[in-house]
């Protein structure tokens, strides 16, 4: 069924574009977390983090790539913490 006039759509970013965000929660014991890339917010799990671990910070700059996940809402299928950037709240990062 179409959506309404004037009803918020979830367009998925273009194939293969790369958005960078900042993980906004994770709960660990659970392994769900949250990423905020502009306005907009994307569900991840603890395995779609891709530097071999399975927890990550919340502050932390990453890299994300989105598509529909089991359900078919947006989700984030790859977290990449990005190199070189500071985690919000860390000392020699800048103040929010």
């Amino acid at each position: 069924m179409p959506a309404a006039s004037g009803d918020p759509v979830a367009v998925p970013p273009p194939s293969g574009a790369i958005l960078v965000g900042s993980v906004v929660e994770f709960d660990e014991p659970r392994g769900l977390g949250t990423v905020a890339c502009g306005d907009r917010s994307y569900p991840f799990h603890c395995t779609a983090i891709t530097d071999g671990t399975r927890t990550i910070a919340v502050g932390t700059v990453v890299a994300v790539d989105v598509a529909a996940g089991r359900l078919g809402r947006l989700e984030a299928r790859t977290v990449r913490p990005v190199p070189g950037m500071q985690t919000a709240g860390q000392p020699g990062s800048p103040p929010a």
